[in-house]
């Protein structure tokens, strides 16, 4: 399939492996790449040399594109940068911050850059930035997510009316159908997050990608909207915060109960009670862990095959 996104990235499939953090390290980036999409590793959860261990790992597994993600609220973040250009890297994604600050420094290094988005408003803002794709995410999305609440299929194809470069569509798409109803409504691929979280090469813990396949509809909500909106699996520590919420607490409060590293205890290090394990809504369609091959298979596999049919009727 050849599209605007296949040609910007120079892949096969018009599908990105979304860049979580604890979960998108090199051995799962370089299975999405070599399957045809594109991979990418989540800087997130990594310190900067962590990073450059990852960035080169991922150049010997894998001779086809991949990128990272960037979430541009990193506190080293001039070190992360500075690792990207000086170990090659050619596409970079950029989250949680304002695409002006780094936009054009990468552009000048030659680096195709894309910007995650949660409205018309801040996918625009991203265009005037120079960003040569836009992601956008409704809040079906596992981790975290924009204030706005806006699903992703009314999102695509508000955004894809107001900007001109490329629509890459995500949150909550996780099946060949969602790719083919994501690109119906404008989108030019999609980003896919959850299923690949339930990976064999996702470095995830296994409590965690056990946990992912248990999820049923309704096991997931947004929450702690006044620090930075985040979709949790309903666990222990997601029930202490809804049991805090009662207190009508301060964001100081919120503070205090969320503490350091709960994303890593909960999906890195597989602590399911005290851990904060985020998720997409999608997981309630998520049945097996497979291999990243695997699954990018079937969703190319079904997208054809309901493309084929709709095409006939």
């Amino acid at each position: 399939m050849k599209n605007s996104i296949t040609e910007l990235f120079g892949i096969k499939h018009p599908i990105v492996q979304g860049g979580m953090i604890w979960v998108s390290g090199y051995k799962l980036a370089s299975a999405v790449s070599n399957a045809g999409g594109l991979g990418l590793i989540g800087a997130g959860s990594m310190y900067p040399e962590i990073l450059r261990e990852h960035i080169q790992k991922c150049k010997k597994a894998t001779d086809k594109p991949f990128g990272v993600n960037v979430p541009m609220l990193y506190p080293d973040i001039e070190k992360i940068m500075d690792i990207i250009i000086e170990e090659g890297v050619k596409i970079i994604f950029t989250s949680a911050g304002n695409p002006k600050t780094w936009t054009s420094f990468l552009k000048e290094k030659g680096i195709t850059v894309v910007h995650v988005v949660s409205s018309v408003k801040f996918a625009l803002k991203a265009e005037l930035a120079g960003v040569d794709a836009v992601v956008c995410e409704g809040f079906e999305a596992g981790g975290h997510n924009g204030r706005e609440e806006t699903t992703t299929f009314t999102l695509i194809p508000m955004v894809k009316e107001q900007v001109k470069i490329p629509v890459i569509a995500a949150g909550g798409i996780g099946s060949g159908r969602g790719m083919l109803a994501a690109m119906v409504l404008g989108a030019d691929g999609v980003q896919i997050g959850s299923r690949f979280a339930a990976t064999e090469e996702s470095s995830a813990h296994q409590n965690f990608k056990d946990t992912i396949v248990a999820v049923k509809d309704g096991g997931t909500q947004l929450t702690l909207k006044e620090l930075a909106p985040v979709r949790l699996v309903k666990n222990k520590f997601f029930n202490e915060i809804q049991e805090l919420y009662k207190t009508k607490p301060t964001v100081d409060d919120l503070k205090e109960l969320l503490g350091r590293a709960r994303a890593k205890k909960g999906m890195f290090e597989g602590d399911l009670d005290a851990g904060e394990l985020e998720i997409g809504q999608i997981a309630g369609l998520i049945h097996e862990i497979k291999p990243a091959k695997v699954v990018l298979e079937e969703i190319i596999s079904e997208f054809e095959a309901v493309k084929s049919l709709i095409y006939r009727l």
